[in-house]
């Protein structure tokens, strides 16, 4: 087979064309209707590929930066996400307000899920990949380090790292420099 002829079979294949609606329907439901129910403060910037859940129980402070490929997902029912101004969400980073628990001799797709809101404070800034759990609060001025998994409360000007995350410093003044 020669090219151009592989070129026009791969060019008139309806196939590509009926998956770029699929495309524009993930979009549609990843992003836009999501967007579209959340509360978002002035001058805060969300980049276009972010996925969205419920987006009526999240909420985004005021001049804050969400990063590519950031996911933000409120549980189905009651769990919101919330966050304060001046928030920094790196790429690739995942906050859900829902896990599952485990019952013992139940298929994984049966198990029960736990909603619990996640708050993170002002001045908060996720590294690229950082994982946070449902019922985390990240208090204000918290710094968490690319790739961590936070499972528990952050305190206020923290620097926390790892998998769990813990705390390994605090933020200083600058006069402390």
């Amino acid at each position: 087979m020669s090219r151009a002829f592989q070129f026009l079979a791969s060019v008139v294949d309806p196939r590509s064309y009926l998956h770029v609606f699929r495309l524009v329907h993930y979009y549609s439901y990843s992003h836009v209707r999501p967007r579209a129910r959340m509360r978002v403060g002035e001058g805060t910037g969300i980049a276009p590929t972010v996925s969205f859940r419920n987006g009526e129980r999240i909420t985004l402070g005021a001049q804050c930066h969400i990063g590519e490929g950031a996911f933000l997902w409120a549980g189905d029912r009651e769990g919101t996400i919330g966050l304060g101004d001046r928030v920094s969400i790196a790429p690739n980073v995942f906050i859900t307000a829902s896990d599952y628990r485990f019952v013992r001799g139940k298929p994984f797709r049966e198990q029960p899920k736990r909603e619990r809101a996640v708050r993170i404070g002002s001045d908060v800034w996720l590294g690229t990949g950082v994982v946070v759990t449902a019922g985390v609060s990240i208090g204000d001025g918290c710094i968490v380090g690319a790739g961590a998994v936070v499972t528990r409360d952050l305190p206020e000007g923290s620097i926390a790292a790892g998998v769990p995350a813990r705390v390994i410093g605090e933020r200083k003044d600058e006069q402390d420099d």
